[in-house]
């Protein structure tokens, strides 16, 4: 009883009060964030800018020894999204902050109109600068993911290039007349024959020949067939 008359006649002092437990300074948090989304978004391809939202100014949390951003699950690192932040020790919470991540850089467009089927050329393209992520997913940023592919759909001149709009011409046609090369320590045969499928540069291809046996090999990207043994 006289230690509790003591505790209090000290609190009525001028001046003096309890300490108040350490709270979570809101500027660490964000500057956490930003610091995490600058390591994750280092190998974007462009120039990243990072905005990280402010958080409620009445938030009052325990002071963290060490803050662990972390992407929640569903959430990306491109455009708006949401980024967690946890604390374990000396107390655990958990917060989410949301952020806005740009990235300007280089993206493919067509510089003509393109028929469906066509194959590219560097002619047909052209180069435009803007923030990637406001454009379709799967955007064509660097030419020769474009140039020697086959269009699967008209594109008029302008459009922003999606990967999905573009499939490798094949080397080799179902039915086309092929030359088949094999060889050795030091020699070579040739052949001809008739491709029994269409097949991709490194895809298997059956060719039937003349006698009527059917042959595997590897299709190459000029069209040729080649045979091991």
């Amino acid at each position: 009883m006289k230690t509790l008359l003591t505790l209090l006649c000290l609190l009525s002092l001028p001046g003096l009060t309890l300490a108040a437990e350490a709270r979570q300074d809101q500027t660490q948090i964000q500057r956490s964030v930003e610091q995490f989304l600058q390591t994750q978004t280092a190998g974007l391809p462009g120039q990243v800018k990072i905005k990280v939202g402010q958080l409620d100014p009445r938030l009052n949390l325990a002071a963290c020894n060490v803050l662990e951003p972390f992407i929640p699950t569903g959430s990306r690192i491109w455009g708006k999204t949401t980024v967690g932040v946890r604390c374990t020790s000396p107390t655990n919470w958990t917060i989410y902050l949301q952020a806005d991540i740009n990235v300007i850089g280089h993206y493919v467009t067509s510089a003509a109109p393109l028929l469906q089927g066509q194959p590219v050329t560097a002619e047909q393209l052209s180069i435009a600068s803007g923030d990637l992520t406001k454009l379709p997913n799967g955007i064509v940023t660097d030419v020769s993911q474009a140039i020697g592919r086959n269009v699967t759909m008209s594109i008029p001149a302008g459009m922003p290039l999606r990967v999905d709009m573009l499939r490798v011409q094949a080397a080799i046609q179902q039915g086309q007349s092929v030359k088949l090369i094999s060889g050795g320590n030091g020699f070579e045969v040739s052949a001809e024959g008739r491709s029994l499928t269409t097949a991709n540069a490194g895809q298997s291809a059956q060719i039937r020949m003349a006698n009527g046996q059917v042959i595997s090999g590897i299709a190459r990207a000029d069209g040729i067939v080649e045979v091991g043994y």
